[in-house]
């Protein structure tokens, strides 16, 4: 369903659903479409149609926190066997997004450093994963404790930096960034967070360099970027919105297809991060603000 009343092309599904940071930006209606009451949030499930068949992942434009969905086909795609219900969440919203960060705005070239805001999160761990396969000459992945920058050096990570460093001063961070690319200015940043994070990043970008900003997980703006910062030392920022490839679905098409076999051989692994009962929403939604949290969360509605 794509607003109003179901058409003859939706049909019904049950499964289970993924927990993102959208979700928690659509309760506090903080998010870049205004909400509306009655809201229910989710956007992705996984499941097999009411009357039986095939499983599939899928997009909704809401609604997702629910036993039951209706969903277009169009935005419904096989799952692999030997890609798990949860492996399928993360491919379909998580991993669409870190595939067109690189791909379609990052527009990544073989041998450039990527910066990874984020890497243990579950955007980030498989942007990590992606920008080694797809030729990133250095990948620096920030994480807010030891054990998720350990986590994110696992996944392909060549060094990590903690976004602490943010916290009073950018230009610490910036610096930061530069030491972990060996003393140069990085060429990619994919960035969620906002504020001093932000700031620091985009100092930190090389000539020609790109910041793709998709998040504003620290519920803090950026300063505003000035034409003259941009034309004076050539950075580039883009930014990124999963919705609008869904109102494009053959680059849906184009990321799926592409991600849900390279889990299923094993190339490509995402992480987990723990699996609540629908009756637990609020506590999953503390513990990834709190950043309590690794990889993707996904929800149980059969609890």
């Amino acid at each position: 369903m794509v607003g109003g009343e179901p058409d003859v092309n939706d049909r019904s599904w049950h499964g289970s659903i993924l927990i993102t940071q959208t979700d928690t930006h659509q309760t506090e209606d903080s998010y870049l479409a205004p909400q509306q009451l009655p809201l229910v949030p989710g956007a992705e499930f996984v499941g097999r149609p009411a009357g039986g068949g095939e499983r599939v992942v899928g997009l909704l434009e809401g609604g997702g926190y629910a036993e039951r969905v209706v969903a277009n086909p169009r935005l419904t795609w096989p799952v692999p066997d030997a890609v798990t219900d949860e492996q399928a969440l993360a491919v379909v919203l998580q991993g669409a997004t870190a595939w067109h960060l690189l791909r379609t705005s990052a527009h990544l070239a073989a041998g450039e450093s990527v910066v990874v805001i984020a890497g243990a999160g579950g955007v980030g761990s498989l942007a990590v994963q992606l920008a080694k396969r797809w030729g990133a000459g250095r990948v620096i992945a920030t994480a807010s404790s030891p054990d998720k920058r350990a986590l994110a050096e696992e996944l392909g990570a060549d060094a990590t930096v903690d976004p602490a460093l943010a916290d009073d001063d950018p230009k610490t961070f910036a610096a930061a960034l530069r030491e972990a690319n060996g003393g140069s200015r990085v060429d990619v940043v994919l960035e969620m967070t906002g504020g001093n994070v932000f700031d620091g990043s985009f100092s930190a970008l090389a000539p020609f360099g790109r910041l793709v900003t998709y998040g504003m997980a620290g519920r803090r703006p950026p300063r505003p970027v000035q034409a003259p910062a941009l034309m004076g030392t050539s950075r580039a920022v883009v930014g990124f919105w999963l919705a609008h490839c869904m109102g494009r679905p053959a680059m849906m098409d184009d990321a799926v297809t592409e991600l849900l076999p390279l889990v299923a051989d094993g190339a490509l692994t995402p992480v987990g991060g723990g699996r609540y009962p629908l009756t637990a929403v609020r506590e999953a939604h503390q513990d990834l603000l709190a950043r309590r949290t690794t990889g993707k969360l996904v929800l149980d509605p059969s609890r």
